[in-house]
């Protein structure tokens, strides 16, 4: 059986992820569609609306044969390792193509421009060195080194998000030399950033803005999700009683900064450049996690790089537990989170020539990145109510869902 690779986050599952499933199994002409997924806490330093079991079934009634965990130490991270995780994921679980999709829409404009940029590597480094000192964000300092070595152009547009990432798995599978063949395929219809629902393809942002806005699944989202989707959302919400978002986590990320000292808080990954003593004077104003965020972001401090910053916070990561985690250059273990029956026999045919276990609950095993992977839980869950939160972590111990 021949596999193709999706990197996902699925937050929630909509009709562009449909298209993407369908369009990769196309281009690839793949028998088993196989998607590693973010879980509990997402790249771009946020919660899942809902937990990674439920987002799973959704993948699975919708195309995808195979969902498999990106571990917390990869998932929130910068573009780079974000893609080194998940590409070396779907490499041991032996996918012969990976298909992500992108504003460029063309392979070969992301493989010329990788063959120029190892071209002009030393060149881009100094220019990002530079900027980085003069005081931008990594992003923008990026976004200048790639334009001043000439890949930002229009054929190759390096300030967009999905292109950023597209780079990110084009670099991990060339030097790491692994036998994987990347495609792509052009996004359709909105923005990955736009907020505002325009028709039934629309970006996750904007369907998360507006589920949030009003509480309840209106005709306008349900236009843009499957069914599955609206089902395992509303079922969640009635086990869980909410849909997690950062306002829900608010009170617990500002007890900790306000019980850590300087030192404590300076140990936590993504605490640099001094950060602790920025988070220390604005917590004692803090009345709202987006409150929060306005008073300490700057022009250095992105975004997305300071919720991954309070994830991490949240979890309790120490810069030493994602050192350790991220010493070996490959995947210790791949986590299954469910399959089909197609997904079940490609297992079959690969288990026994993978170099890595699979593994199937946190209970089972023993390496060191599942304690984080177990805190991660811990904190998401701990929103809930006791009763909720106890039977809905149960899940971290079962077997992989069984989709029909």
């Amino acid at each position: 059986m021949k596999a193709c690779g999706l990197i996902v986050e699925y937050n929630p599952f909509h009709h562009g992820h449909i298209y993407h499933i369908q369009e990769a199994q196309k281009v690839s002409g793949a028998d088993c569609m196989i998607a590693v997924m973010s879980g509990s806490f997402l790249q771009r330093g946020e919660p899942a609306i809902m937990d990674k079991f439920h987002r799973a079934k959704t993948a699975l009634a919708s195309g995808a044969d195979i969902v498999l965990e990106l571990p917390y130490p990869y998932a929130v991270q910068s573009s780079d390792l974000f893609a080194k995780g998940a590409v070396q994921t779907l490499h041991e679980v032996g996918v012969e193509n990976i298909c992500f999709g992108s504003e460029s829409g063309d392979i070969s404009h992301f493989i010329t421009s990788y063959t120029n940029f190892k071209e002009s590597e030393s060149s881009y480094k100094h220019v990002l060195h530079e900027q980085m000192k003069s005081g931008n964000s990594f992003p923008e300092a990026s976004r200048i080194a790639y334009q001043q070595i000439g890949l930002t152009n229009e054929q190759m547009d390096l300030s967009q998000p999905n292109n950023i990432l597209g780079f990110s798995y084009i670099k991990t599978i060339f030097e790491h030399n692994l036998p994987i063949k990347p495609l792509t395929i052009k996004r359709t219809s909105s923005h990955y950033h736009d907020e505002t629902i325009t028709s039934t393809i629309a970006s996750a942002t904007s369907i998360r803005k507006q589920l949030f806005q009003q509480a309840l699944i209106s005709p306008e989202t349900a236009a843009t999700i499957p069914e599955e989707t609206i089902n395992q959302l509303a079922h969640y919400k009635d086990e869980a009683t909410l849909w997690h978002s950062w306002e829900k986590y608010f009170h617990l990320i500002h007890y900790r900064v306000l019980t850590m000292s300087l030192s404590e808080l300076a140990a936590i990954q993504g605490v640099d450049e001094g950060l602790e003593h920025r988070l220390k004077k604005t917590a004692h104003k803090a009345t709202s996690f987006s409150n929060w965020m306005e008073a300490i972001k700057t022009k250095r401090y992105t975004w997305t790089r300071l919720q991954r910053m309070f994830v991490h916070l949240l979890t309790n990561t120490k810069k030493t537990d994602i050192a350790a985690s991220l010493k070996n250059d490959s995947v210790p273990y791949v986590r299954l989170l469910g399959f089909t029956k197609k997904g079940q026999t490609y297992l079959h045919t690969i288990k026994k020539n993978m170099d890595v276990p699979v593994l199937t609950a946190l209970h089972r095993h023993t390496n060191p990145m599942l304690a984080i992977e177990e805190r991660a839980s811990h904190a998401y869950y701990s929103v809930l109510p006791p009763e909720n939160r106890d039977t809905l972590f149960k899940q971290e111990l079962q077997a992989p869902i069984k989709a029909e």
